[in-house]
């Protein structure tokens, strides 16, 4: 499906050069490249996941506690901050093409390098060398998106992309307690690290930029470009520091990442604390959340796309879209008051879902206000600030977690107001989704 759905528009567009742009552009190449920035998203968050199932399993083999947990978990959060703080400039630099191939290849090698880590310190190394190659991933598929996509399509396209993520974290409880139970952890994490490489192959067949594409027609190049044509000097990343769209993007980032990375690190020790749920036995509350999750992403995306294409203005829809999220988070504040397994994980399968519907808006935002040749920057940016966010809240929730004898009330309570935060920071520092003048 992901191949061969041509976007459409109400109306006819303008082409950059004035010619009009038929609403069912001639050829869906660019689906295709959807396609693969799916696939890496998926790869990305399978490697990434794997650890979280097998925290309390690994807990109890190598014997670290919640502290030591936390601290392995920050050092993933740490290099991941500096690794988005590079590779937005990077994939404005090199391209998308050898940017994002470097950054895949990287952290399946480190993804792989876990099998043979057997104390906190080797841990966090393999942790530490995963977060600076994951880095790469969003930075990247969100440049490529606005390099392949026009402003009215991106956010259902990020959508469509982002929703790997939860297939990642969908795929990991299938195969991660089979592989480990019947073969060793160590061989769990040969086996999904090496699925980076079969992506890697791909990417390079695949990919170039539109408009040096031997495959891509005249006619979708056309509506590939259709939007207002842009300047193509690069941006420095240092010089858009002063501007208050980029500081609304960032706080909504560091306001929310830190959910995220709660539910990829804790559900497992969490439903395992307060349910018993083992090994064996946490496929399907994990697969029932991610796959609730990936349908958000993707609705969160065609939500405000179809404000836009009915006439709402881009500040509207994307902002309107992005509170309703906000408003189904809150019931995850309840999670950990629950005796049922399947209320808590419908009520965070919720929160989950709205988190992804509201990442795909805050991502495309970035386009919404910048031009392609910043993009890369300004998401590496408030990545980083995302990442840092999520190690103060993994400091603060683990040492919590240590004192309290695991009681998760608290730290839900913070995640289900994260987002009304948020959006009411973003709509203080940009209140209209206007771009700024990066002197040209």
């Amino acid at each position: 499906m992901l191949l061969n759905s041509p976007a459409s528009t109400s109306e006819d567009a303008i082409s950059s050069n004035g010619a009009p742009v038929p609403s069912s552009p001639l050829g869906n190449y660019r689906w295709k490249i959807c396609a693969l920035l799916f696939f890496a998203t998926t790869i990305n968050y399978l490697d990434r996941q794997i650890l979280g199932i097998l925290a309390p399993t690994l807990g109890k083999e190598i014997g670290w506690d919640e502290v030591q947990y936390g601290n392995i978990v920050i050092a993933f959060q740490a290099a991941y901050a500096m690794g988005l703080l590079a590779a937005g400039g990077l994939m404005d630099r090199v391209g998308t093409r050898i940017g994002y191939a470097a950054s895949i290849g990287l952290w399946s090698i480190a993804a792989m390098a876990h099998a043979f880590a057997h104390s906190v310190s080797t841990f966090s190394a393999a942790r530490f060398v995963l977060g600076i190659g994951e880095a790469g991933n969003f930075p990247a598929a969100i440049k490529t998106v606005a390099e392949w996509f026009p402003k009215r399509d991106r956010a259902l396209v990020t959508g469509i992309f982002n929703g790997g993520s939860n297939v990642g974290a969908i795929v990991a409880p299938i195969i991660v307690p089979w592989l480990t139970l019947r073969y060793g952890w160590g061989e769990a994490f040969l086996v999904t690290g090496a699925i980076g490489f079969i992506w890697l192959v791909c990417w390079l067949l695949v990919y170039r930029r539109p408009e040096e594409h031997p495959r891509l027609s005249a006619g979708e190049l056309a509506y590939i470009r259709s939007d207002p044509p842009e300047v193509t000097t690069k941006v420095p990343w240092l010089s858009l520091l002063p501007h208050r769209q980029l500081w609304a993007f960032a706080l909504g980032k560091m306001l929310t990442d830190p959910v995220w990375w709660f539910y990829l690190y804790w559900l497992g020790k969490f439903l395992d604390k307060n349910y018993g749920i083992k090994l064996s036995q946490i496929s399907l509350p994990l697969v029932v959340i991610y796959l609730v999750a990936d349908f958000g992403s993707v609705g969160g995306g065609w939500l405000s796309s179809t404000f836009i294409k009915r006439g709402w203005g881009i500040n509207r829809g994307r902002k309107t879209a992005m509170l309703i999220c906000a408003l189904c988070v809150v019931p995850v504040m309840f999670a950990a008051q629950t005796t049922s397994l399947w209320v808590a994980v419908g009520i965070i399968s919720l929160a989950a879902a709205a988190h992804q519907g509201w990442s795909a808006n805050i991502f495309t935002m970035v386009s919404d206000m910048y031009p392609r040749r910043a993009v890369g920057s300004v998401v590496g940016i408030g990545g980083m600030a995302g990442a840092l966010g999520g190690i103060a809240f993994t400091y603060v929730a683990t040492h919590m977690l240590e004192s309290n004898g695991s009681n998760y009330t608290p730290i839900f309570a913070v995640c289900g107001f994260a987002y009304l935060v948020a959006l009411a920071v973003i709509h203080l520092l940009a209140p209209k989704l206007e771009g700024p003048h990066l002197g040209d």
